[in-house]
């Protein structure tokens, strides 16, 4: 109902906190050394340095695998993965009018890499391991102009490539087992490859970096050496570190003007190191492996990407990491905001909470456990705790301030903790369990008691909402059953079943109607006196609904799930008014801030996306 119909506009999208930095060289300055240029998802963001504003770029259907910017900064180009079988796409962006230039549908499976030549007149792709096709593109029409298998079949695949700096007809590609030097020969519509003569070496080369003045090339390595290639006569011109190789292979390289090289390893280390004998200048250790290294102008300051997720900036000078940004590099499971404030958020994800500003989209505070999951998250509403659950059966509850670990309850449910949710006297937490319990903590200070386990549920409870006046709960369960519960004598008052896994239950403000979701794809509304259903809505066309909130008015709720769209209903009329496309994974949670100005939603690749809310409050 009314997901269907034309006339739905579209959520506005504020800020994205996220990046994939999985993707190899995904991290780019662009040449007006103005934006910071990444992957996220199937979105390709880029970064006003001095505004902070962040701009889009929509059109994959899956996930970005690499990232490339023309030498003179108009194009930005892109490639994706899909399934096998599948058509992989790459598009060229026109950076000045942010928008699509080129869809180029070639490799199969995934797009490995990209590069520009040095005029902008042609874009050579580099299909993934199901592909191994390389194709020069004519930048200016979008036509393939001539492709070649990457590398020879004696030989593994190849893994990168990257243009020459000075000739518009001569690339390097790179592999296991393999480098060559290609040659285009545009009149006959062919590419010609020279294989590389390195010797005895069985090296498997990850990234190419080539000087300005294209006289070699080096090639960083699994095996956490790097080999120079002389680009004229294709032979080895030396092989470094000897001795203290870089540890866990070379991930990324940037040539400084000095001539010496910044590599970037698996292990997490950034070192400078001398261009002739590769020998260390300067290192410092990073959190995650570093997969990215970019130069902003000439190199006084660069950019580092890590798989954790981390956006690191240096100076040249002082060589000092400093935290640009940083995400969540798992699935994100729950958002929550503080009673009555929209000036902060917490999220919880993998061996982490985190607390972020709402308008900077700033990390505030972050609370590590590790080798954990936290299930959920709740702020109690004095707003003097957080509240936390856990997949190894705890309640953790933290300071919001410093972080620091207040109380834990242990053994709280056998098969994790799964729901939380705190009453409005901050006295009691009523959490589930994995195991299907719904069990009710009195909290006194720096200790706690069990007041009553209540045991009807078959499988784990997934959402707990509780009533204002702290005497009634409801709980969402994936047996398929909704169960309205007594708080003062800890017995079922109703229960709602339906043929679904419920995700998420929400009272509506004015506490005689429930609203739920789930696997079935179905919006419910219900009545709370007698649990007996009032109306069914098509929530979405495909995949589980898993989060939904309401507003405190109740006039408009928002859903999100599998299918990747942010929906704000219409309570009353049960109409979608507006829909938020954005998300790459499934969307996990959402939240509407208390004074109805954003809408945060959460999703599984790690992404927290926050929407201007557009009905806001007269």
């Amino acid at each position: 109902m009314g997901s269907d119909s034309q006339d739905v506009s579209h959520l506005e999208l504020e800020a994205i906190i996220g990046f994939n930095g999985h993707v190899f060289s995904g991290l780019r300055v662009h040449p007006d050394r103005e934006h910071l240029i990444y992957p996220l998802g199937c979105t390709v963001v880029l970064k006003s340095f001095k505004t902070k504003k962040q701009n889009f770029l929509h059109g994959h259907t899956n996930n970005v695998s690499c990232v490339s910017v023309s030498k003179s900064g108009n194009y930005i180009a892109s490639g994706q993965v899909t399934f096998m079988g599948f058509k992989a796409d790459a598009i060229i962006w026109d950076f000045a009018k942010k928008a699509m230039h080129a869809r180029l549908q070639l490799h199969k499976a995934k797009v490995e890499a990209l590069s520009f030549s040095p005029n902008d007149k042609y874009l050579v792709t580099l299909g993934g391991q199901d592909d191994g096709s390389v194709v020069v593109w004519n930048v200016e029409n979008g036509q393939a102009i001539c492709g070649s298998p990457a590398s020879a079949h004696s030989v593994g695949h190849c893994m990168t490539v990257q243009y020459s700096n000075q000739d518009e007809n001569v690339f390097v590609s790179a592999g296991n087992g393999t480098i060559r030097v290609w040659e285009l020969d545009r009149p006959n519509r062919k590419i010609r490859p020279t294989e590389c003569q390195i010797g005895q070496l069985k090296r498997n080369v990850k990234c190419v970096e080539i000087p300005e003045d294209d006289s070699f090339f080096y090639c960083g390595t699994t095996s956490g050496d790097i080999l120079k290639v002389n680009f004229t006569t294709r032979l080895l011109n030396g092989c470094g570190p000897v001795k203290n190789k870089f540890s866990q292979g070379v991930n990324a390289m940037k040539i400084l003007k000095t001539g010496d090289l910044l590599v970037g390893s698996g292990n997490g280390m950034l070192t400078l190191c001398s261009g002739t004998n590769f020998k260390t200048i300067k290192s410092v250790q990073l959190e995650g492996g570093v997969t990215s290294v970019t130069l902003r102008g000439e190199g006084h300051q660069f950019f580092v990407g890590t798989d954790a997720a981390q956006i690191y900036r240096f100076g040249y000078t002082d060589f000092k990491p400093e935290l640009f940004s940083t995400n969540h590099n798992s699935a994100v499971k729950s958002v929550a905001f503080p009673f009555g404030s929209s000036e902060l958020f917490a999220t919880c994800s993998q061996e982490d909470i985190r607390v972020w500003h709402s308008d900077t989209s700033k990390e505030v505070l972050r609370i590590s456990v590790p080798n954990m999951t936290c299930n959920a998250v709740d702020f109690m509403q004095d707003g003097r705790s957080i509240v936390s659950a856990w997949n190894d059966g705890k309640i953790r509850i933290f300071t919001p301030e410093t972080g620091r670990l207040m109380l834990v309850v242990h053994n709280a449910h056998h098969m994790g903790v799964t729901a939380i949710a705190c009453t409005s006297d901050c006295l009691r937490i009523i959490s589930g369990g994995g195991e299907g319990q719904i069990r009710v903590w009195e909290i006194l200070k720096g200790s706690y008691k069990l007041v009553e386990t209540m045991k009807e549920h078959k499988a784990s409870v997934n959402c707990i909402k509780i009533k204002s006046n702290d005497k009634e709960c409801v709980s969402a369960s994936s047996d398929g059953a909704c169960i309205i519960w007594d708080l003062v004598r800890y017995v079922r008052n109703q229960m709602v079943l339906a043929n679904t896994l419920f995700r998420s239950v929400c009272y509506h403000p004015e506490e005689y109607q429930i609203i739920t979701s789930g696997t079935d794809r179905k919006i419910a509304y219900w009545e709370v006196y007698d649990g007996a259903p009032i109306r069914e809505l098509e929530g979405s066309l495909s995949g589980a609904i898993n989060g939904m909130h309401i507003t405190q008015e109740g006039d408009y709720f928002v859903t999100g799930g599998d299918e990747k769209m942010v929906k704000v209903w219409h309570y009353g009329d049960g109409v979608v008014t507006h829909v938020g496309i954005g998300h790459s994974g499934s969307i996990t949670s959402v939240q509407i801030c208390p004074h109805n100005k954003h809408i945060i939603t959460t999703s599984a690749d790690g992404a927290i996306l926050r929407w201007r809310f557009p009905h806001p409050s007269s």
